[in-house]
């Protein structure tokens, strides 16, 4: 079995808009788009991350999806060097919260990264894990340019 089969791989739903869960549906098609897709306040301005299904800034649900620049900052990181299901072959595997262009914060690996490259402060551009055959999850690598 390769070591992308045993990664586990998030299902995005589509729900009804009154439901209390939040409509993950447009993430997902982002994905296979290869954009970044976050929720954007209508009221407020703001993007936010993680997916809810009301404003963080204004408690409404005048909420709707765009796709980010991909861009963002090294906020803070760390090295995963112990293994553990599905990290086979990945370590040491370089991890961290980038502050994306939009304001917002997500955890995320960065790829094809040396350890000793990885630094608060660094830019990092978008990619994509792969976690199998058909699905791919965002990351990130640093910006050379």
């Amino acid at each position: 079995m390769s070591d992308t089969a045993q990664k586990p791989a998030p299902t995005p739903r589509a729900v009804p808009r009154e439901s209390v869960y939040t409509n993950t549906a447009a993430f997902g098609e982002g994905v296979r788009e290869g954009k970044l897709m976050l929720q954007y306040c209508k009221n407020s301005g703001k993007y936010q991350y993680f997916p809810r299904p009301v404003s963080i800034y204004t408690g409404r649900r005048n909420l709707e999806w765009r796709a980010a620049s991909g861009k963002g900052v090294i906020y803070a990181c760390t090295v995963v060097r112990i293994p553990s299901p599905g990290l086979d072959g990945r370590l040491p595997l370089c991890v961290a919260t980038v502050e994306l262009d939009e304001g917002v914060r997500i955890i995320a690996n960065i790829l094809d990264c040396a350890p000793e490259e990885l630094a608060i402060g660094k830019r990092v551009k978008l990619a994509w894990d792969k976690l199998a055959e058909d699905k791919h999850y965002p990351a990130f690598m640093i910006d050379k340019g």
